[in-house]
């Protein structure tokens, strides 16, 4: 079978990874995008494993980035983040991903749509177009090239970086347009063949909905490959998402919702307490301000989405919600505890005891990003017409 190419280049930003596209290499019209991009991370993939193509069977590793000039003027490109789903033939373009989004300023700088000096710190306002939203990116440029060289770690990330400081602007209400969507702290959730459950519902950085370990019945502290055996757990934390989906009003319908899988992302939270990693380190309750088990696209994820982490940091700070309860958390940087490790987000609320009137300021987090290789992508055009009519239906 024929073999069709684009100019691409594959980047790592944080605990994942993606193949990067400047836009002017793909169709102008977006909506041709999406075979293009099933076939080149090897999707739809039964075996879950996208042997076929450059995904790596996790939702965390079939991601695609789009970077092009900006559509507004506070900032200096467009960033569209796609969600590949492995088995499925789906693309969602819904949510961010804050992990990939520390890539985009060194990726811009290099493709020559951001000017900035060949030695000191970039500065690159990067327009989320999934949110809408503006992300600061700050990282050190040496020799022309945004510099990769630091002892600066990431739990889940072999080896150490050079540092990159991402500053999520104004982030609530990214879907729904308030940083609480129904208006309360603190939610009731009807869930078949669970009952009742408590959450609290936020939008910031991306809409995510918090649930205590407890109410279902798990300690929190459980590794993702246990969390994957146990397919009740999985069935009723998707349930909890699609409940709180309509909820949000992000989705009419529980079967509306089903179609959206990644957001609002899902988590079970914990108060702090002594956790093994994957790695076998052992956390005690003193490194952390609280612990959370992360749900990406059906999957238990392996660290912590970086807009995950910013959204519990945030809601940390809202007085009466569930994050807030459990936390052991003052007013300076949260620690999230999650299997790989733990990550420090920084985060402001005004007005954080008035559910009316709370607005999230900021969250801050600190990411490495590097650029692993960069050339022509292959797909094959027979599977691309396949994908695409498959995506259609």
């Amino acid at each position: 079978m024929s073999q069709s190419r684009l100019r691409a280049t594959f980047m790592r930003g944080g605990t994942s990874k993606a193949v990067v596209f400047n836009s002017r290499d793909l169709p102008a019209d977006p909506a041709l995008w999406d075979p293009i991009f099933l076939a080149v991370m090897g999707s739809p993939d039964a075996n879950g494993r996208q042997l076929n193509g450059m995904g790596g069977g996790l939702s965390s590793v079939s991601k695609i980035c789009v970077v092009g000039p900006p559509t507004r003027p506070d900032a200096d490109i467009d960033y569209t983040f796609a969600q590949v789903s492995v088995k499925q033939a789906s693309v969602d373009y819904s949510g961010n991903c804050g992990n990939m989004s520390s890539a985009m300023g060194p990726f811009a700088v290099e493709e020559g749509l951001v000017e900035a000096p060949a030695d000191g710190d970039a500065v690159v306002r990067i327009h989320n177009t999934n949110t809408g939203k503006v992300i600061i990116a700050r990282f050190a440029m040496r020799d022309g090239e945004a510099d990769v060289d630091g002892d600066f770690a990431i739990d889940g990330v072999a080896g150490t970086g050079a540092p990159v400081r991402l500053e999520f602007i104004d982030p609530g209400g990214t879907k729904t347009g308030r940083l609480l969507p129904t208006g309360r702290v603190r939610d009731i959730l009807d869930i078949p063949g669970l009952g009742q459950v408590e959450a609290s519902l936020v939008d910031a950085a991306n809409p995510c909905v918090f649930v205590d370990a407890s109410a279902l019945g798990k300690q929190g502290t459980e590794l993702p490959e246990a969390l994957e055996q146990d397919r009740a757990f999985l069935e009723r934390m998707e349930a909890i998402r699609c409940a709180a989906s309509v909820a949000m009003g992000i989705a009419p319908d529980i079967a509306a919702a089903a179609a959206i899988p990644s957001v609002p992302k899902v988590a079970m939270i914990v108060s702090p307490r002594r956790m093994e990693t994957l790695s076998g380190r052992v956390l005690d309750a003193g490194e952390m301000s609280l612990g959370i088990r992360m749900i990406s696209i059906g999957q238990p994820h392996r660290a912590v989405p970086i807009t995950g982490a910013t959204c519990l940091a945030i809601a940390v700070r809202v007085v009466g919600s569930l994050p807030h309860a459990l936390a052991w958390a003052g007013d300076g940087p949260i620690t999230v505890a999650h299997p790989s490790g733990a990550t420090v987000v920084d985060a402001a609320v005004e007005n954080a005891d008035d559910p009316a009137r709370a607005r999230a300021v900021h969250g801050a987090v600190y990411r490495t990003a590097r650029r692993l290789f960069e050339g022509q992508v292959f797909y094959q055009a027979p599977r691309l017409a396949q994908a695409g009519q498959v995506a259609a239906e």
